[in-house]
C-alpha cells in the first residue's frame, strides 16, 4: 500500500491553578492552557507512530500551581510534534509559570505579579498564549489562564478574576470541539458573586473568598487549566486551586487506508460517512499505519 495521510491533533495537558494557603489576603491565577498543535502528514504503511498523552498538573503546590505535561506523536518517517504543557497559574505574589500556555499572574496586597508567557518553547504556528496579570486594588485578584486561542484575562481594579483565555475549535472528529481554554483567577473580596470564568474549551473556574465549591478542574481530554483560589489568609478559607485537564490526541485517515492495528485502547468513530476513521487517545498508545 502507497504512503497516505493522516491528520493529527496534539493537545497536552493543562496547567493547575494557584492554591490558597497563606497568611495575607491575596488571589492566585489560573492555569495556562496546554499547549494545542495540529499537522498533516504522510505516513509510510507498517511503521508504528507512538502517541504520549499528558496529565494535567496539579493545584496543591505552594508556590505555583503544577504545570500540566507534554503530549506528542512521533515515528519514524514522520515529524515529531510536542505540544507544551500548560504553565501553572500563581500563588500570591509569585508570577505565572511560561508553558504552551502561561499560567496567571497572581495578586498580595499591595503587590501584584505577571502571567506566565505562552507558546513556550516557541512552535510556528504558535501553540498557546500568555497568562492575564494579577491585580492587588480593592479586590485582590489573580489574572486568568492563557488558551489556545487567546491571552487570559488580567485582572482589574474592583472586578473579579481575569477569565480563561478562549480555546481552539477542531472538526478534526467530524464536529466541531473547543479545547485548551485557560482556566478563571480567583478574587478576594469580589465586587460579585465568583472567580473568573473558565476558558471556552475546558477551562476551570476560580474561586471567590475562599467558598466551597467554586474552583474547578479543568475538564478531562481538553488540556484546559484548572482554576485559581483566593482567601483572606484564614485557616478556614484555605484550599488548592483546580487541577488542569488531561490532553489528548487525536488522528484522523481515509478509512480505506486504516489499519485497525492499535494499543491504548483509543475510541474508534467514523465521519463523512463513513469515509474516514478518527482514533481518539485519552493516554498514551499507539497506530501502526
Amino acid at each position: 500500500m502507497p504512503p497516505y495521510s493522516i491528520d493529527f491533533l496534539v493537545v497536552a495537558g493543562g496547567g493547575g491553578g494557584g492554591n490558597g494557603f497563606g497568611t495575607n489576603d491575596y488571589a492566585s491565577g489560573g492555569g495556562g492552557a496546554g499547549g494545542y498543535r495540529t499537522s498533516t502528514q504522510s505516513v509510510n504503511t507498517g511503521i508504528v507512530i507512538t502517541v504520549t498523552v499528558g496529565d494535567g498538573g496539579s493545584g496543591t503546590n505552594p508556590a505555583v500551581g503544577v504545570s500540566g505535561s507534554s503530549s506528542s506523536i512521533s515515528g519514524s518517517g514522520i515529524t515529531t510534534i510536542t505540544s507544551a504543557g500548560g504553565g501553572g497559574g500563581a500563588n500570591s505574589a509569585n508570577n505565572g509559570v511560561s508553558g504552551g500556555s502561561g499560567g496567571g499572574g497572581g495578586a498580595t496586597f499591595p503587590s501584584a505579579s505577571t502571567g506566565g508567557s505562552g507558546n513556550t518553547p516557541s512552535t510556528s504556528p504558535s501553540q498557546g498564549n500568555n497568562g492575564g496579570t494579577g491585580n492587588a486594588d480593592a479586590s485582590t485578584a489573580g489574572g486568568g489562564g492563557g488558551g489556545a486561542g487567546g491571552v487570559g484575562g488580567n485582572a482589574s481594579n474592583n472586578a473579579d478574576g481575569g477569565t480563561g483565555g478562549a480555546g481552539t475549535a477542531s472538526s478534526i472528529t467530524g464536529s466541531s470541539v473547543t479545547r485548551a481554554g485557560g482556566g478563571g483567577g480567583g478574587v478576594y473580596n469580589p465586587p460579585s458573586t465568583g472567580g473568573g470564568t473558565g476558558g471556552t474549551g475546558g477551562g476551570g473556574n476560580g474561586n471567590a473568598n475562599g467558598a466551597s465549591g467554586q474552583t474547578t478542574n479543568g475538564t478531562a481530554n481538553t488540556g484546559g487549566g484548572g482554576g485559581g483560589w483566593a482567601n483572606d489568609g484564614s485557616a478556614s478559607q484555605s484550599g488548592n486551586g483546580g487541577a488542569g485537564g488531561k490532553g489528548v490526541v487525536i488522528l484522523s485517515m481515509a478509512t480505506a487506508s486504516y489499519s485497525g492495528t492499535t494499543t491504548g485502547s483509543p475510541t474508534v468513530t467514523t465521519k463523512n460517512a463513513g469515509a474516514d476513521t478518527v482514533l481518539q487517545f485519552n493516554g498514551t498508545g499507539s497506530y501502526t499505519a
